[in-house]
């Protein structure tokens, strides 16, 4: 290919006999080049997707040509110009690409730095136009190119929360697909119209928002910061554990989503990362660095993101990851799932009669045969019971279910003896409370943004700058305080203490309290069904109920005038 493409270069460039030896090797060199990272980017298609390592240096390699073949275009752009035609489009094609590498490196490592290195390329190309002459050419296929890179540019910016950044990129893709379709009169209208409008509903899934003084949106960030979780006293005792891998599994009917994420993955997978560094102050070109070149802070959990993933797709990612958990190391399974419940009454109660949750919702279709006949012995395929979990609990395993039918995980049984919780999400919220299910689940909301969570279930819509700090520096008083009761409970099961040594785990944990506790003072929330529940279940008068914690949740809606949606008289006995 390289051979015919350099003939029909040098031919158009005059005749071969004129063109200087070291100007056809440069020009050869560049073919070769961009063959050989073609050929290489290609390849990562075929890497398996689960396993830490095999992928390492295949990945190591495909950066090592990118880089030579960006550093080459640069140091002999004119001569490729005048003899290889070079084109801007192409330049824009090379950067854009080592902006996949960048992005796939991320979700491969869960490094939120590679993010900011994916963002620099991306960058790039839109301040230098690289992309501005392909509209003059009259080929779809490289304006599709340009449409994909907006597409892959917003998920990024999505990410890193610059919101400012995917409104722009935004209106500027909405005109180059109104040029594209009415240039092309193409079938792929309706589908790049849905991306616009998935990306539209996903920057405007928040329920509140935060304000400047000149009423611009404050950006707010949701990863882990230096003084995000409360720290560990002295003589707290806690276990040694660190959360090692996480997957984080989303399937639920009519969420917002944007790409394959929808926002309840977006909201946890953010819970589970650090704040992003710069990546080169702190380590070496991807793939190349050393096993002993440790990062100089501790890394974020390893992730895998798994958008209505089928039973058999799940069950290989679980496997995997139980497979390469180092000692002394947490398992996470975050599920935002629709419930799936038991189809008649069974006389047994084991951990398969209770339902689970839907994680594919190819509900008809097994083996490529449609069902067209459903009897009460069968059951849903694609649903994930309790009992699919047990052999994963012969680990430390940390589970987090965000269902309608998220108690069926109440009845969990902790067959091997290591550490075990279940953090599960109220099966039902009161009706008079604003239906928000499309974006995004108040559960998960809690999780992620206590404070924002709070202030929807309080009626709020939009905050000040300044308030909002100073309710964000009580929230950080109060889950010090949730800490305290947790590590002095007589009663509390020895799992929570276990998990309660990791940074993530222990904010996890301190937000699951704030957020029960909250609920379960809140007048509109009545119902059981209402309420966070877990396994083991958490002694209610030393943690959610504890009357120290409410009177502080009391007194954070007093800074917010909101204390009338609150029960008083639970603290008639403080």
């Amino acid at each position: 290919r390289t051979e015919f493409a350099l003939k029909e270069i040098m031919s158009s460039g005059g005749a071969e006999d004129d063109i200087p030896q070291a100007e056809r090797k440069t020009v050869t060199d560049f073919c070769y080049l961009l063959d050989k990272s073609k050929q290489l980017f290609n390849g990562l298609r075929d890497l398996p997707q689960y396993g830490q390592k095999q992928w390492q240096s295949y990945f190591g390699r495909t950066f090592d040509v990118y880089t030579k073949l960006w550093k080459f275009q640069q140091q002999h752009r004119q001569v490729l110009d005048n003899r290889y035609g070079l084109k801007r489009w192409q330049i824009g094609e090379i950067a854009s690409k080592i902006g996949q590498l960048y992005y796939h490196y991320y979700l491969r490592t869960s490094e939120t730095s590679y993010l900011n290195e994916a963002f620099s390329f991306y960058s790039a190309i839109r301040q230098r136009s690289y992309y501005s002459q392909v509209n003059k050419e009259d080929r779809p296929e490289l304006v599709v190119k340009k449409l994909r890179y907006y597409a892959r540019f917003i998920v990024v910016c999505l990410l890193l929360n610059k919101m400012d950044v995917v409104k722009d990129l935004v209106k500027e893709l909405s005109d180059e697909i109104e040029d594209y379709t009415h240039r092309f009169n193409t079938e792929d209208q309706v589908e790049w119209n849905l991306v616009l409008q998935e990306v539209a509903a996903f920057i405007e899934a928040d329920p509140v928002m935060v304000l400047n003084d000149d009423n611009t949106i404050v950006i707010t960030s949701n990863r882990l910061s230096e003084m995000g979780a409360p720290l560990l006293e002295q003589g707290m005792i806690v276990g040694q554990l660190a959360l090692a891998d996480a997957l984080i599994i989303g399937n639920c009917n009519n969420q917002v989503k944007f790409s394959e994420l929808t926002i309840d993955m977006f909201r946890m997978l953010q819970a589970l990362e650090r704040e992003p560094m710069n990546l080169a102050s702190q380590m070496n070109k991807p793939g190349m660095q050393e096993s002993t070149e440790k990062p100089a802070r501790r890394e974020n959990p390893h992730k895998y993101l798994l958008y209505k993933p089928t039973f058999s797709q799940l069950y290989t990612f679980l496997a995997a990851s139980f497979k390469e958990l180092p000692a002394n190391s947490v398992l996470l399974i975050y599920l935002s799932a629709t419930g799936v419940f038991p189809s008649g009454r069974s006389d047994s109660e084991g951990p398969y009669d209770f339902g689970g949750v839907l994680t594919n919702s190819n509900r008809d279709i097994i083996n490529g045969d449609a069902i067209h006949k459903r009897n009460q012995s069968y059951k849903e395929m694609h649903c994930l019971h309790p009992g699919d979990l047990y052999p994963f609990t012969r680990k430390p395993l940390f589970i987090i279910v965000d269902s309608s039918n998220s108690v069926a995980y109440k009845n969990f049984t902790n067959l091997f003896g290591q550490p075990l919780v279940c953090l599960l999400s109220p099966t039902a919220y009161p009706k008079a409370l604003q239906d928000q299910s499309q974006r995004g689940s108040l559960f998960t909301l809690f999780l992620n943004n206590p404070l924002m969570a709070f202030l929807f279930v309080s009626g709020l819509s939009s905050m000040r700058r300044g308030l909002w700090e100073k309710c964000q520096d009580y929230l950080r008083k109060i889950n010090r305080d949730i800490a305290q009761l947790l590590t002095h409970s007589r009663s509390i099961d020895q799992s929570f203490l276990q998990f309660f040594g990791d940074e993530f785990l222990r904010l996890l944990l301190t937000r699951f309290i704030f957020c029960s506790a909250t609920m379960r003072m809140h007048k509109i929330f009545r119902e059981t069904r209402n309420y966070p529940e877990s396994y083991p279940q958490l002694p209610r008068d030393e943690t959610v109920e504890n009357p120290h914690l409410q009177k502080h949740i009391l007194e954070l809606a007093s800074i917010l005038d909101v204390r009338n949606v609150f029960l008083e008289n639970t603290l008639d006995d403080y």
